[in-house]
């Protein structure tokens, strides 16, 4: 019998990613689509743990099912870590992807290669409906490039350099991204507490 995981998440891109991740584990993974009653967890944490366990301990409650929700983002050095917590509504929309980046660009304009350190910051937790929580942290240093390139990933994707790379993360394969995104290091932290049998909360629900 599969256990099952309820993805705190309307975003398709997203949950792609963790069911490619999680795929070959003995858990039954689905998305918010199959409770499309349940409205929108207010985001009011000034950390990713605090907005990620907010939205876990949610979806649980309301849901009666162990629930993974992530908060994540980017902050770039020179904007003193802006975007950060509202970096999905960082061009004034909720999930404007193309508003987000175009703010980020006009205040990072004529900023030199030095100047444009980043990196990508994702927190996971995993909840129970009674209100147990786990959590993990993923990081994924890089630079900003100065105008966006590829059609590949969502987000700040295409504005997004990793380090070491020379492409961005939306010129990646998912196989590629997946190795070495924030959200990829966070969701293997995540894959090797499963695979050794915790939290055995989780578990004991086959």
């Amino acid at each position: 019998m599969r256990t099952k995981l309820l993805v705190a998440t309307r975003n398709r891109g997203k949950l792609r990613e963790i069911v490619h991740f999680l795929q070959d584990l003995p858990i039954e993974i689905e998305g918010l689509e199959v409770f499309p009653e349940l409205p929108p967890v207010e985001e009011t944490g000034s950390t990713f743990l605090e907005n990620a366990r907010t939205k876990a301990l949610s979806v649980a409650l309301q849901t009666g099912l162990p629930s993974l929700a992530d908060d994540s983002g980017l902050e770039v050095e020179a904007l003193g870590g802006a975007p950060g917590v509202i970096s999905s509504r960082y061009g004034g929309r909720e999930g404007d992807d193309a508003a987000n980046i175009a703010r980020l660009l006009r205040e990072m304009e004529g900023l030199p290669e030095e100047s444009r350190r980043a990196r990508f910051v994702c927190v996971l937790v995993l909840a129970h409906p009674d209100g147990l929580w786990v959590s993990v942290e993923g990081v994924c240093p890089g630079r900003i490039a100065e105008a966006p390139r590829g059609t590949g990933g969502f987000g700040y994707d295409p504005v997004f350099v990793p380090e070491g790379l020379e492409r961005t993360m939306a010129q990646l394969s998912l196989e590629e991204k997946n190795s070495l995104s924030h959200r990829g290091r966070a969701l293997r932290a995540l894959r090797e507490l499963l695979e050794r049998g915790e939290p055995s909360w989780f578990w004991e629900r086959v």
